[in-house]
């Protein structure tokens, strides 16, 4: 999965369309009607900071915010009910199981007896008491187009292709370190001027220095402070905007570095199935922050005072398959992080990863169809790149249709991102669209939920869109656990709250340019975002029939 640099260099504005439709009042009017678009909304302050940490849980009638109504779910349609806890499977980096916000909403495999070494449920996993760890102590890995050229030139379309896409991310790479090497720079200077780490905006204006290496750090970082944002903060964003792009350097794109080599399995055979270990948050529980922010987003506990509230917590078991390292992951541990979850109980995964090639698809594709026998439902972010994934050039992996096009299985959803700003931008500059290959959206920008070691973060990207539509998927098979897996895909398509009429879909190559407004529908194949509320009402009706 393309990950999104922390530093946003475009201005978060919020968005303000004049007068109330009628419509609006009559949906006020009638709480149990599902929600519909506006024509106008009107958010006549900023967003403060209590709604922007649970802006996707915010309703865009009641809030003027397009969050996916969960509050308003959970107040008016789940009220006085009681559901089934759903496991749900995390295909991602791993879990830090012991985050105090995540505490009862762990998965436990009660036929393995802890710690004592042996294989009690015979499933081929020692003491997997809380899921698996396919990456063993591995954390970096090459990109899969930087391992198809590390194989070198077989005549194949796939290696031209990913060659030139190597090529010119090492060269994209290579400017971001200069990037960011120069933002460190004008970093360090204010930080010398202010004689402290950590500053915000309202501390510049104190630098009074007309050293001319100054004045334009101070100007530089003013501009920046503006564009990015309340939850800008440069020590951390700056260290984790360097971290990536050094990584992509010394790890992902660097063609002498084997990453799988301590994993210890061969990663070219599927039946070689048996490797890794029970430590579900890796060798190195930091590095399990994306997958511990995707657990967050459904499972951290709703109305404890901490972080943020999970969208189905209290009604998820959350079960942690490792398989995602820092770079690619491997079409092999994909296909067996599937199969165990599946075999595990699960009834929702989601999978917040993606890449451009996929050398053993068929393996992952098998995988999504025993999940589809087992009536299991695959969440899947549509990736980070702004592209139309439906041009074969643009493919995201992986997907449910082998020609890029005709289905092979109804138990696959893609999630694109939206932000917290209806109207022609409300889809994320960063995300993926098309209108065969995606879905629907969800919300994907700046939200807050679980990172490792008792912490709490913002981030970005469909990775965070994909669970916050696996939270819902959650919560509707636990309160209607008859309804199957392909109706629950069909009711987060069906019953979301509709797209503007035109939108913007990707970032523009020229920021200079006015960014054009097309149609929603080539957004996706609906057009819409995933809307608790209203899937609640869908799947009432829906589990009647």
């Amino acid at each position: 999965m393309s990950h999104i640099k922390p530093l946003k260099l475009s201005a978060f504005a919020l968005l303000v369309l004049a007068g109330c439709s009628a419509s609006m009042q009559a949906q006020k009017a009638a709480p149990k009607q599902p929600i519909v678009a506006p024509l106008a909304v009107v958010k006549k302050a900023p967003v403060s900071e209590n709604e922007l940490k649970r802006w996707s849980h915010l309703d865009l009638v009641k809030d003027s915010i397009p969050g996916m109504s969960v509050d308003r779910a959970w107040a008016e349609l789940l009220q006085g009910k009681t559901g089934k806890k759903v496991i749900v499977g995390i295909v991602d980096s791993g879990v830090d199981i012991e985050h105090e916000d995540l505490q009862g909403m762990i998965w436990t495999n009660t036929k393995e007896i802890p710690g004592n070494g042996i294989d009690d449920d015979k499933n081929g996993f020692i003491d997997d008491v809380h899921g698996w760890n396919f990456l063993g102590n591995a954390v970096h890995e090459n990109l899969e187009m930087t391992r198809v050229v590390k194989k070198g030139d077989d005549g194949s379309a796939q290696y031209k292709a990913a060659l030139a896409q190597y090529n010119e991310k090492y060269e994209e790479a290579l400017k971001d370190k200069e990037q960011v090497d120069m933002l460190l720079g004008f970093h360090n200077t204010i930080q010398k001027a202010l004689n402290k780490t950590t500053y915000k905006i309202e501390d510049l204006s104190t630098i009074t220095s007309t050293d001319p290496n100054v004045a334009r750090s101070k100007a530089v970082m003013t501009q920046i402070f503006t564009n990015a944002g309340p939850t800008f903060d440069p020590e951390a964003d700056f260290g984790e905007y360097k971290e990536q792009v050094y990584d992509q350097l010394n790890y992902n794109l660097n063609k002498e570095f084997d990453g799988r080599k301590i994993v210890g399995d061969n990663s070219e055979d599927i039946k070689d199935a048996h490797y890794g270990n029970n430590v579900v948050f890796g060798p190195d529980k930091e590095k399990a922050l994306h997958g511990t922010h995707v657990a967050g987003i459904i499972a951290q506990i709703r109305g404890n005072n901490l972080g943020g509230d999970g969208v189905a917590s209290p009604n998820v078991e959350i079960l942690t398959v490792r398989a995602v390292p820092d770079g690619d992951e491997y079409d092999k541990d994909i296909a067996l992080a599937i199969r165990y979850a599946v075999d595990n109980g699960a009834k929702v995964i989601n999978g917040s990863f993606g890449k451009s090639f996929s050398p053993h698809k068929q393996w992952v594709y098998d995988a999504i169809k025993y999940a589809a026998k087992k009536d299991v439902l695959i969440v899947h972010a549509a990736g980070n790149d702004g592209y139309n994934i439906d041009e074969t050039k643009n493919i995201n992996y992986p997907n449910d249709s082998e020609d890029n096009v005709k289905e092979f299985a109804d138990n696959l959803i893609t999630i694109g991102a939206i932000n917290k700003e209806y109207g022609e931008n409300v889809v994320a500059g960063f995300s993926n669209f098309g209108k065969i290959n995606v879905d629907v959206f969800a919300p994907g920008e700046e939200i807050y939920a679980t990172v490792p070691n008792n912490k709490y973060k913002y981030l970005q990207g469909t990775s965070m869109a994909s669970p916050n539509a696996a939270g819902v998927a959650a919560l509707i098979r636990s309160y209607y656990p008859k309804l199957k897996a392909a109706q629950v895909k069909k009711i987060l398509m069906d019953s979301g709250v509709a797209l503007p009429a035109k939108v913007v879909l990707g970032s523009s190559p020229n920021p200079q340019e006015k960014p054009v407004a097309v149609s929603s529908a080539e957004s996706s194949k609906t057009a819409k975002m995933v809307n608790a509320y209203n899937a609640l009402l869908m799947a009432e009706k829906m589990s009647k029939k």
